[in-house]
This record gives structure tokens, C-alpha cells and sequence, in this order.
């Protein structure tokens, strides 16, 4: 099977999650990485959404990168036939850190600055996901999960409910050593 469209990575900090648990959805997402590899480069990347009030449009939305190009491919090759699909790019700029005890994620965007910490890690563990209709593209590396997770938006601490299984098939607060997604 041909795989023409890839990602990888590695110093991966994401957190799924929402600010109640009376949504169906989650409404919040920062899901980056220290470095990604695309076909049209390399550069810290990810994505993010953030809608504080469902019932409006998100706040922030799309794909982050200190690179243009990477910041663009990801929309129309990695999340066709998602909610994410034509998602804008943003230029903006992601500093992660990691150690045993903790994982941090600091993303800046016009207008925004996410801080994501997560902790209390389960032991790391390989994953070999097949597509999925929220995540249709396969998916290997090695992950693990966070008893705890927290988020910041613009200084100010923000309530969160971490759904169990995120839409990716896997853990929603987890930090990823390395991975690949690819179709």
C-alpha cells in the first residue's frame, strides 16, 4: 500500500479535553510537537481549537507552525474527509518541554498564548492505530498517558474535563515521544 501523504514526530505534548462535562464534543485542543516532518519540510507544529462557548465559533482554529508551508499541509493532506479539513494555517511559535515528571506546551498565536502541563504519566507504550472515521490515516509511536493535565489560556487557568478516549483512538492528555501518522 502506497503511503503518499505522512507526518512525523517527535516531543509531542497533546491534550484533548472540555470545559464541561455536559458537551458532547470537546471544545478544547492543543495538540503539538517539538519538531514534525512533513514532505514539504520541518518545523515545531500542531493544531489547535479553542471555542470557550460552544455555541459560537472557535476562538482560535488550525494548524500552527513556525513554518508557512508546513503550517498548510497538514489541513489538505494528513485530516481530508475531517471536521479539520481546510483548517487555516497559522505561523506562530511552540516551545516544548519534557522530563520524567512533566510535559509543557507553550503555543503563541496572534491574539493567544496556550499553556498546556500534563503529569503523572502511566508507563510509555508502542501504538499501531488503524484509520478511524475522526482520524483516517494509520498511526504508530510510542505514547504515554497523564493522570493529570492542565491549561492555561492568556494567563488565565481554564476548568477541564478529559474525556477517556480521544479522536485520534487514543488517550486525550497524553505525551508522545515519537510518531507517525500516515495514508
Amino acid at each position: 500500500m502506497a503511503m503518499n501523504n505522512w507526518m512525523s514526530w517527535e516531543g509531542g505534548v497533546d491534550l484533548i479535553a472540555k470545559t464541561s462535562a455536559d458537551l458532547e464534543m470537546p471544545n478544547v485542543i492543543v495538540h503539538v510537537a517539538r519538531m514534525v516532518h512533513t514532505p514539504v519540510g520541518s518545523a515545531p507544529s500542531g493544531m489547535i481549537f479553542w471555542q470557550p462557548d460552544p455555541s459560537a465559533a472557535p476562538l482560535a482554529f488550525g494548524f500552527v507552525s513556525s513554518d508557512a508551508n508546513v503550517a498548510a499541509y497538514f489541513a489538505n493532506h494528513i485530516f481530508v474527509g475531517t471536521p479539520f479539513e481546510g483548517a487555516p494555517a497559522i505561523l506562530g511559535t511552540i516551545t516544548i518541554g519534557i522530563d520524567a515528571e512533566r510535559a509543557t506546551a507553550r503555543v503563541e498565536i496572534p491574539g493567544f498564548v496556550f499553556e498546556s502541563h500534563l503529569a503523572e504519566f502511566s508507563e510509555t507504550a508502542m501504538i499501531n492505530r488503524d484509520p478511524l472515521p475522526t482520524a483516517p490515516f494509520y498511526q504508530q509511536g510510542l505514547e504515554a498517558a497523564a493522570g493529570h493535565a492542565c491549561l492555561k489560556v492568556n494567563g488565565t487557568k481554564i476548568d477541564l474535563v478529559i474525556p477517556p478516549v480521544g479522536i485520534t483512538g487514543g488517550p486525550c492528555a497524553v505525551v508522545a515521544a515519537c510518531g507517525l501518522y500516515a495514508r
